[in-house]
Order: structure tokens, then C-alpha cells, then sequence
């Protein structure tokens, strides 16, 4: 069985450019904290692979600070703060932030003091794009990285976070950027690592694979990539719509990231479309990575309104720029094939509740 991998928002397949260059990484033997000849190769590596980061976000290169994902940024950024937020944020901001910000049926959240708020750029889940307000405490960016243009000195925040393995990264790689003049208190405290904000000797074998996978990922925007991932997702939708009854696409009305597919049909539980999806050769997720495993219903979809007996019913397509147009119509085919036999049954049981 060939196998088709739909769920690029939990990780990105690796991207070669990444890979290159961490195998490059490998053969760089300093410290970049030493300041021997092998320890200053190592620094300007470093020094090298930050300026790409930034550039990648719109940012400064003294301003990002390497950690080891976006859970640990966001820890560095919000921890202590007590700021306001949504119950669609990612369940790393949730863990340090009072989610009271009010969410229409769209996805989209209304921020009344921003500078006491959090906010993400994009949706794991349903894409939703937020429009973020001037003076923004902080913002995930983590699923918009790469996907769609932005640019973090125009964002007019005062700090975000991002994970290199969202973009064709390796994993345990991450960021904060930072607004210039903001301070940061170290929550990893030891060696004066990243201009003391983060101690530790950097992984630069991590931040290499990231810098490069960044430049790709701009180089796939700046090539209009999105436009083509953007139509395969509208030509799945409009499969799976014209093909089922009852399904729904929360978020549809908002503007999305062009990759992401919420699909929702009420009485079928996401876990067990994912695992007949799975068996059928395609992997997809009932939601964030971060939270598979959990039968609960989806916070981000009851915030948007949806009923909590049916916001478990939902699942995630998330593709990327090497998904091929007959990968997303197989698995449209497989997936209304499902959707069939589950009909079949559950009228079935309505038939026999009649009797």
C-alpha cells in the first residue's frame, strides 16, 4: 500500500534542504561559546543561521532566541504574565493564559486590550487566520511560519514563537522573536547562551536544518506555492461536499491558511474516521497532535459555537507543497466511501428503532 501522508500540520516532512544542512552541521566540531579557531567557526554558523531565521520571519537577527520548540518559547514568553486569551489557542498558550477572549462561529476572536492578550496568527484545527491587533502582547506563529506571507516587524506585536518541524523542519527546534528593547527573563538559567535569555549550548545541528527549511519554505511563498496547495484544499472540499450529506467545514467563512481542511460531520467520531482512514492508507488527525489520544471535544470547535456532543466529530486534513492532486482525490474517494458505509449503518439503527 502506498501510503498518503495528510497531516502536515502536526509535522512537515522533512525538508532535503534541512537535511543537507544538518548533515553539514555535523561536521562542525566547536563549541560556538569556545573561543578557539573550531569555536568561532561554530559561532558564525550559528550567527549565520539566525540571520536566516529572521529574515525568514521579517525580523532582526539579534532579536530571535533559539529553544528547543514553540511549547518552551511560549513557556519563555507568557509564563508569570497572566494574560487574556482564547480557548482556540494551541494547549501550550492555554497552559499560561486565562482563556476568556470570546470567539465568533467563524473562528474569529474579538481582543479588547491587547496589550493584556495573546493571540495566534493561525489555527492548528481549521486554519482560521486571525487579523492580529497593533500592540499584541504576544502570538503563535507557529502554523502561519512558512504558510502564508507575513512579516513579524509589521505584525506590530510585541513577541512570537514558532517550531522549525511545522515547516519541513527538524524537531526540537523552535523560537521566540522578540520586539526590539523587549526583555526576557530567562526561564533556563545557566550559561549566558542567547545573550543570556536562554542557557545551554545551542543545537546547532537543529538550527541549521531550521534556517534552511525557513529559506525553503520562503522560497515556496515567493514562488505562489500557496496558490496551488490553496486549490487542491477548495478541490477536496467541494469532493467531499457534493459527496456526503450532514458535513461541514467549521471556518469556512474566515480566511484559512491555504493547507488546512476541517471536515465535521455530526455522530461520526473523528477517532474512528482517523482509523479508517488509516487502514485505508492515509494519515490525518481528529485535531492537534499535541492533544491525539484525548477523547474530549474539541475546545477550538465548541468555542466557535459547536455543539460539545459533536465536537469530537471532527477531522483534520492538512497537505503541503509536494501533496499531488491524486493523492487528495484517493483520499476523497476513500473517505466518502466511509462516510457511506457509516451512513448505511446509522440508518440502519433508525430503521430498527422504528419497528
Amino acid at each position: 500500500m502506498n501510503r498518503v501522508y495528510l497531516d502536515w500540520n502536526a509535522t512537515a516532512p522533512l525538508r532535503p534542504q534541512a537535511r543537507e544542512a544538518m548533515l553539514a552541521a555535523t561536521g562542525i566540531v566547536g563549541n560556538p561559546s569556545s573561543v578557539h579557531a573550531e569555536g568561532r567557526a561554530a559561532k558564525s554558523a550559528l550567527e549565520r543561521a539566525r540571520e536566516d531565521v529572521a529574515t525568514a520571519l521579517g525580523a532582526e537577527g539579534a532579536d530571535v532566541i533559539f529553544t528547543s520548540g514553540a511549547t518552551e518559547a511560549a513557556a519563555l514568553a507568557l509564563q508569570g504574565r497572566g494574560l487574556a486569551c482564547s480557548p482556540v489557542e494551541h494547549a501550550a498558550v492555554l497552559a499560561w493564559c486565562n482563556a476568556s477572549l470570546r470567539t465568533d462561529q467563524a473562528g474569529r476572536v474579538a481582543v479588547p486590550d491587547p496589550g493584556r492578550a495573546t493571540l495566534q496568527l493561525a489555527n492548528a484545527e481549521t486554519g482560521v487566520i486571525q487579523d492580529l491587533p497593533q500592540g499584541l502582547a504576544v502570538s503563535d506563529l507557529t502554523q502561519a511560519f512558512g504558510k502564508i506571507p507575513f512579516a513579524f516587524n509589521w505584525l506590530g506585536i510585541e513577541a512570537g514563537f514558532v517550531s522549525a518541524h511545522k515547516l519541513g523542519g527538524p524537531r526540537g527546534i523552535g523560537a521566540l522573536v522578540v520586539k526590539r528593547g523587549t526583555e526576557v527573563e530567562a526561564r533556563i538559567k545557566g550559561g549566558g547562551q542567547e545573550q543570556g535569555r536562554r542557557a545551554g549550548t545551542e543545537n546547532l545541528i537543529g538550527i541549521m536544518g531550521f534556517a534552511a527549511a525557513a529559506k525553503a519554505a520562503q522560497n515556496d511563498l515567493d514562488q505562489g506555492i500557496g496558490e496551488k496547495v490553496s486549490q487542491l484544499r477548495d478541490s477536496l472540499m467541494a469532493a467531499l461536499e457534493s459527496g456526503a450529506e450532514m458535513v461541514t467545514f467549521p471556518g469556512r467563512e474566515a480566511r484559512r491558511l491555504p493547507n488546512t481542511l476541517s471536515i465535521l460531520t455530526p455522530g461520526w467520531r473523528g477517532e474512528t474516521q482517523v482509523m479508517q482512514m488509516d487502514l485505508a492508507g492515509f494519515a490525518v488527525s481528529a485535531g492537534s497532535a499535541c492533544s491525539s489520544g484525548k477523547v474530549r471535544p474539541s475546545s477550538v470547535l465548541t468555542a466557535m459555537g459547536i455543539a460539545p456532543e459533536w465536537a469530537g466529530d471532527a477531522i483534520r486534513v492538512s497537505i503541503g507543497p509536494t501533496t499531488e492532486p491524486g493523492d487528495v482525490m484517493r483520499f476523497a474517494d476513500a473517505w466518502l466511501a466511509a462516510h457511506g458505509r457509516w451512513r448505511q449503518r446509522n440508518d440502519g439503527r433508525a430503521t430498527a428503532g422504528r419497528v
